[in-house]
């Protein structure tokens, strides 16, 4: 009875041993010192294809990643130079402006518009037309609309457009009140509006011209909706088109009412000052030409007529219509110190639609323009070159890929590459000497130079993507988004209500966080292997991208 019994046990006994000879010999029945000498064989295969992937491996990276790595960087320190040169050719040409003191006044004609003048009657001055074109601007107009009929001007010589594409039921109606309020006191002001926004900005500006009451105009002046000039802006800036009839465009400084909001427009007047100080002034002294930058500006109307009026055909109109004029042979005055309060951007949604529309624009008018600046016959062979080379090739193509390419993805993927060598003066050297002269234009902000940095680089990634997309005439190519104001908003307690928190999800920018996490790979790695000390400086890029990224940043 005892066998009986256990023969049930001794069969599981059995049964349990073969699972765990087949489990750890294979599915076969050979012998143990047979499957010990296949599993000898099959490690030495195994060994033998790891060193054959190795082999093939370092191969790849011999003869092709490291070639490629390596024009890469020599392109990158290409660039470097180029860009380099430019700014310090451009500080040059501000330095000798400063040292010789040449303001405007004293290279062309400029006399004062006489109060007594007036008396004897108005008919010295010359009938100016002001346009304001907006887009349901709600948060502004007011402010913008009563600039403009405070500006001191004899009245019977000043036509007021209030070029307003709304479609905004509540603003529509907002500034048909406002512009009552000042027709009542005696200004001339109208509003002319479309049935359609057909070439945005550029189509309603150029239709606002064709009405019959513009022909009395000379002279034509563009403000944005929240730009608020000085009430003696006309005054200073008319005689240099009055005695210069060579002059086709006055254009003036923006200075900004919100620049101590936050970080971030802290860093935008960095980069602005440094473009109205430096770029517009030296192409303003050296050539007499520059980007009209869409307002703040005076235009004379017969140079706008030769060149063929406004064009939509970008989202830079007013780029397109100052190089057209230029071409044609006028010239542009740049006034250092005639200044127009504004306000930036300080959403960080709002900042990068502005950016990508500043990027794409002139990107892709460089693709459309360069042949007819090539066959143009009325301007020099040095103001052509100076028009691909500089204006367009270098600080609105050249910098923005040099920026980010190098610094963010060519710097931090050099760790994985301790055999190339990138020399200190692309990486030190140069860019502290471009960051002191972007700096020099805004002194206060000086000890910020790093954040700016840092920030500049994340942001020039959107401008690399918009500059690629203009180029190669992408999708977003003529992708126009109107950027959000907050006007008195920024001042009271309205700005709660005007900004509204966004969840978490909301706020988080994929594109940023994935180059954070790549630089912050590299960064690592860096410091893991010791090759480089470029990881401290990765770290801090990292963050920047990650502060970006996830939205901390702006109001």
């Amino acid at each position: 009875m005892s066998s009986l019994f256990l023969k049930p046990f001794l069969f599981l006994y059995d049964s349990s041993l073969s699972l765990l000879l087949l489990l750890f010999n294979g599915w076969s029945l050979e012998n143990p010192a047979a499957a010990q000498m296949r599993l000898h064989a099959e490690n030495n295969a195994a060994k033998s294809e790891w060193k054959e992937m190795q082999y093939v491996w370092i191969k790849t990276r011999t003869l092709v990643l490291i070639p490629i790595f390596k024009g890469l960087v020599v392109l990158c320190l290409v660039l470097s130079i180029v860009v380099f040169a430019e700014s310090f050719y451009m500080n040059f040409v501000i330095l000798i402006v400063k040292i010789f003191r040449r303001k405007p006044e004293k290279v062309y004609k400029w006399e004062a518009m006489q109060e007594e003048d007036v008396e004897v009657g108005p008919e010295k001055y010359p009938v100016v037309l002001i346009q304001i074109p907006m887009f349901n601007e709600k948060e502004v107009f007011q402010l913008s609309i009563a600039s403009v009929c405070s500006l001191l001007w004899p009245s019977s010589r000043l036509v007021i457009q209030v070029v307003d594409d709304s479609t905004d039921p509540a603003v529509r109606e907002g500034v048909d009140i406002e512009i009552a309020k000042w027709q009542s006191q005696g200004i001339n002001i109208r509003c002319e509006r479309r049935d359609n926004r057909d070439g945005y900005k550029a189509g309603a500006m150029k239709e606002a011209l064709t009405h019959s009451y513009v022909r009395q105009c000379d002279f034509v002046t563009v403000f944005d909706a929240d730009f608020q000039p000085e009430p003696d802006y006309l005054n200073r800036a008319i005689p240099f088109l009055v005695h210069n009839p060579e002059v086709a465009l006055v254009q003036a400084r923006w200075i900004f009412v919100n620049a101590n909001e936050c970080l971030m427009t802290r860093m935008q007047e960095m980069s602005l000052n440094y473009h109205f100080k430096v770029e517009q002034e030296s192409g303003s002294t050296r050539h007499a030409f520059f980007g009209f930058n869409g307002t703040a500006g005076v235009w004379r109307l017969a140079a706008i007529e030769e060149a063929g009026g406004w064009k939509s055909r970008t989202t830079v109109e007013d780029m397109d219509l100052a190089v057209r004029v230029g071409l044609h042979g006028w010239k542009f005055v740049y006034l250092n110190d005639l200044t127009v309060r504004n306000e930036l951007p300080s959403k960080f949604k709002a900042y990068r639609f502005q950016q990508h529309r500043w990027s794409c624009g002139p990107a892709n008018l460089f693709r459309k323009m360069t042949m007819e600046i090539v066959y143009n016959k009325r301007v020099s062979l040095w103001k052509k070159f100076y028009v691909i080379y500089s204006f367009f090739f270098v600080r609105k193509v050249a910098v923005h890929f040099l920026t980010f390419f190098f610094y963010c993805i060519v710097v931090p993927t050099s760790v994985f590459f301790p055999e190339i060598h990138i020399p200190l003066w692309s990486t030190i050297y140069v860019p502290c000497l471009i960051s002191i002269f972007h700096t020099l234009a805004t002194p206060r902000s000086f000890y910020l130079v790093i954040i700016w940095i840092l920030f500049e680089n994340v942001m020039a990634m959107h401008r690399s993507k918009g500059t690629c997309i203009g180029l190669l005439e992408g999708g977003r190519v003529n992708e126009w988004v109107v950027t959000e104001k907050l006007g008195d908003a920024l001042k009271s307690k309205l700005l709660s209500k005007v900004v509204q928190r966004k969840s978490y999800y909301e706020r988080v920018n994929s594109k940023e966080v994935m180059v954070g996490v790549y630089i912050l790979g590299c960064a690592l790695y860096g410091m893991y292997y010791g090759h480089t000390w470029l990881h401290f400086y990765l770290f801090l890029q990292a963050i920047a991208f990650f502060v970006s990224g996830f939205g901390f940043i702006g109001t």
